[in-house]
This record gives structure tokens, sequence and C-alpha cells, in this order.
């Protein structure tokens, strides 16, 4: 014989909680009042709000895939270790020396810090420009007072370094092509010399920290007898 007990307790867990009326009316009240609210001109600025919001999610995550930089820019920026000295591109941007089409324009100290080159000079505190002309040579030489840093553009154009740490040869060279600009340091007691390889001539500016007088003894004059 079934348990009376037992059956009216079951029949109290089975059986669902009635919704309380203010429940129930207040749910189905709901959607009638948000769509009179968006019938009223006071809803506007609420709408328009959340097409932006949505616009900016739509483009957050469904940005393009990336165009290559190698087909816009041409040859990337190049570290050359041996010879202390950075290469870029001189007539396209952006690069950290040419930010828009009006051309490039650089601090030499300043540049060759954020490049992360060792040894240039710490402030220019004398500064010359030149000019190499084709097949010429400037430099090879040592200053042992003065860090030194170089810009050079406009040619085809060799720069060596001297390098104890090329034990064959003692220097390490790079070669800069006549549409990149290069930002070199060389620090003191370093020889280095510039060799124009073209047809063109190559320009220079020269940035020393410490103003350094030819004819003293603190210069080594060629060093490099095969050049």
């Amino acid at each position: 014989m079934a348990n009376p007990r037992r059956a009216i307790a079951l029949q109290i867990h089975t059986q669902a909680p009635p919704i309380p009326a203010a429940a129930a009316s207040s749910s189905s009240s709901l959607p009638s009042s948000l769509l009179n609210f968006l019938k009223r001109p006071a809803s506007f600025p609420f709408l328009l709000s959340l097409f932006v919001l949505l616009t900016w999610i739509s483009l957050r995550f469904h940005q393009p895939a990336p165009t290559s930089t190698a087909s816009l820019r041409g040859p990337t920026v190049a570290f050359d270790p041996q010879a202390n000295l950075v290469r870029y591109p001189a007539a396209l941007h952006p690069t950290p020396i040419a930010a828009d089409a009006r051309g490039w324009l650089l601090d030499p100290v300043a540049a060759a810090h954020d490049a992360g080159l060792p040894g240039g000079a710490l402030v220019c505190l004398k500064l010359h420009v030149g000019l190499i002309p084709p097949g010429g040579l400037r430099g090879n030489h040592r200053h042992h007072t003065c860090n030194e840093t170089f810009v050079i553009w406009g040619a085809k154009t060799k720069f060596r370094l001297e390098n104890a740490d090329i034990k064959d040869k003692g220097y390490g060279e790079a070669m800069i092509a006549a549409d990149e600009v290069a930002v070199v340091a060389s620090a003191k007691s370093t020889a280095h010399a510039l060799i124009n390889m073209d047809v063109r001539p190559t320009f220079f500016l020269g940035c020393q920290d410490t103003p350094v007088n030819p004819n003293s003894s603190n210069t080594d004059y060629k060093v490099w007898k095969d050049l």
C-alpha cells in the first residue's frame, strides 16, 4: 500500500511554483515599454550611440589583412654591425629618417643613438660637410681624441671601419647604395674611410664631439695601405 505522505511530498516537489502576478505583469510589459521608448524622439541619441558602438566592434574584429610592407617600401632598413652603420631607403617613407614625401631629415647624433650604434659622437662640437668625386677617397685615418658620426648619401659608397673582432682583416666594410642614406658611428681611436664606387659624387656629413687639429699627433693618417 502506497504511503500517502510520500505521495504528497512527491507532488509538492514536482509541481512548478506559480509565477507571481506582479512578475508576470512586469515581464509582459517590458517589450511594450521598450517599444514605446524607441518610438519617442528622446531615443535617438541612444540608438545613435548603439549604432556607433556596433560599428566600432565590427571594425575592431573584422580588420582586413595588412598589405606586405616589402611591396610598399622596397628595401628594408639594414644594419651592418661589422662596419657599425645602418642604411635607410632615401626616397621611400615612412622610415626613421623619412616620415613623409618631402624627403629625409635627421639629427646625426640622435639618429645614431636611436639606431643603437655605439661609439658615435655624443654632441656635434665640430661639423663638416663634404663631397667625394667618383673614385675618390676620404678618411683612411683614426682620431684618438674624438668620437665621430657620419651621414653618407648620393652615390654607391664603400665604408670601412677598423674592427679588431674581424681577425682575418681587422676591419669591416659595408656598401651603401646610391638610393640609400647611411648613419655611421666611429669611436675614438678607430680608423675609418669612405670610398666612392660610383660615377656620381658621394656626399657626407661628419659630426665630431671634440675639435680635431689636423696637424696634431692625435690623428693617424694612411692607416690602410691598399686604399
